[in-house]
């Protein structure tokens, strides 16, 4: 039997999964002493001079060469948001041309030369989940698939298939349910959440799934840490705060503060003009400690290790009722304790918002709460407790269903792929 891939080529982290027949076994990375199965989706180029070639890393490791190495170093994130935008066309890094494909395709080469599991592109099958809709203004749907597959031939791979990824989020689930099921698949990820809705049936013994409908919002994990930052670190860097002009006091400009919204922009940030702006603005500033520990932070290229430590505190939020947040450069005494009374509150909108992009689906679909049989959620926002509640208050908490949340997309896809009527569950590309 041919080796299967199941690849889940996430906005914010991928995971693979190998398959033989029935038994699957998740690819593992190892950065140093941490060994994990979700790799972040971001791609670095180390510029080594013209005379030698780039120096490509992803993962963990394209974060520390990126970190490192700031002004040599290209770094690249969100790449599947650019897949069906025609608008993308190709970018320059160093000198070298790169279309979508290309960047795409040393994304996963270098991602499989750092896995632990080693197999042979040309002889192994390549299941790869779909998104339902995929991401952007006015989306090319063809130009992504297309953009796709030249990608993953470009790796070695001939034999691929493409699998809807609510199909493959549901997959092992449904091949365990005794009566046809009416099943909402919410993926709830770091960048986005979506929404699909499928009916699960099984004639003359063949499972088979039929898509209702679809649906979704730009509001997940990474907007929930950003609630964090607002409310407990910005306030300690200045916003609010004020600053003297010709007589007046006015406030700060907060769209400098935007800048923490992701991680990498603080980098961007260090290199712009308003970044100098602020710097000679430090001197009419009313509380000049607090911006100057912002100007450290950018300087000190913080930002990355932030938000590490802030959505570490809000993993510990999902099973304690408190937790204590602390990041050194905020100085060495600095300890806030957060709740999760006071964390859903700050994600209260947030909630409301995806709550109101599930009413907008399930109309599309011409269905009621009561039309769902189950709820399947997957993706690491799916274990924030409000989360759970507001599905849970919807729908019922015996609809309720989960699992193996990190990779339920890629185990799905991969024992799709192990399946001698696995070219029925692909849809075209």
């Amino acid at each position: 039997m041919t080796e299967t891939i199941g690849l889940d080529f996430g906005t914010s982290n991928t995971v693979a999964v190998a398959a033989r027949q029935s038994a699957t076994q998740p690819v593992h990375f190892q950065d140093r002493q941490e060994t994990f199965t979700s790799l972040p989706t971001v791609l670095s180029f180390l510029d080594r001079g013209a005379s030698r070639a780039l120096h490509p890393e992803v993962g963990p490791w394209a974060i520390r060469q990126f970190l490192d190495s700031f002004g040599d170093v290209r770094f690249i994130q969100s790449l599947k948001t650019f897949a069906a935008s025609r608008l993308f066309k190709g970018t320059g890094v160093y000198g070298v041309r790169f279309e979508f494909e290309d960047l795409m395709a040393t994304f996963l080469r270098c991602a499989f030369e750092r896995a632990g599991t080693r197999f042979d592109p040309a002889g192994t099958r390549l299941v790869v989940g779909r998104p339902v809709e995929f991401a952007g203004h006015n989306p090319d749907e063809t130009l992504a698939m297309e953009r796709y597959r030249r990608a993953f031939r470009k790796v070695g791979f001939e034999d691929i298939l493409f699998v809807m990824e609510p199909v493959g989020a549901a997959f092992s689930y449904a091949q365990s349910l005794e009566r046809d099921t009416t099943i909402l698949v919410a993926d709830l990820g770091g960048g986005t959440t979506d929404y699909s809705i499928m009916r699960f049936e099984t004639a003359a013994g063949h499972l088979k799934a039929t898509p209702l409908g679809r649906g979704g919002i730009g509001i997940a994990g990474d907007t929930f840490d950003y609630r964090i930052i607002d409310n407990v670190v910005l306030p300690k860097l200045g916003k609010g705060s004020a600053y003297q002009s010709m007589g007046k006091v006015l406030e700060i400009p907060p769209n400098l503060f935007s800048n923490f919204a992701r991680w990498h922009m603080l980098s961007i940030f260090k290199t712009s003009d308003d970044f100098k702006e602020m710097k000679k603005l430090l001197r009419w500033c009313l509380e000049p400690d607090k911006i100057e520990m912002f100007i450290e932070l950018v300087d000190e290229d913080q930002g990355y290790p932030l938000y590490k430590s802030v959505s570490e505190t809000k993993a510990r939020l999902s099973s304690d009722d408190e937790a204590e947040f602390s990041f050194a450069p905020l100085g060495a005494d600095f300890r806030a304790m957060v709740s999760r009374q006071e964390f859903e509150g700050w994600i209260a909108a947030d909630l409301a918002k995806m709550d109101k992009a599930l009413d907008a689906t399930l109309a599309k679909a011409g269905l009621s709460e009561n039309d769902i049989d189950r709820v399947f959620m997957t993706g690491g926002t799916s274990f924030v407790p409000a989360v759970r509640r507001q599905f849970a208050n919807r729908f019922g908490t015996e609809k309720i269903s989960g699992g193996n949340e990190l990779t339920s997309v890629a185990n799905g896809l991969a024992l799709i792929g192990a399946r001698e009527d696995a070219a029925d569950w692909a849809v075209a590309a």
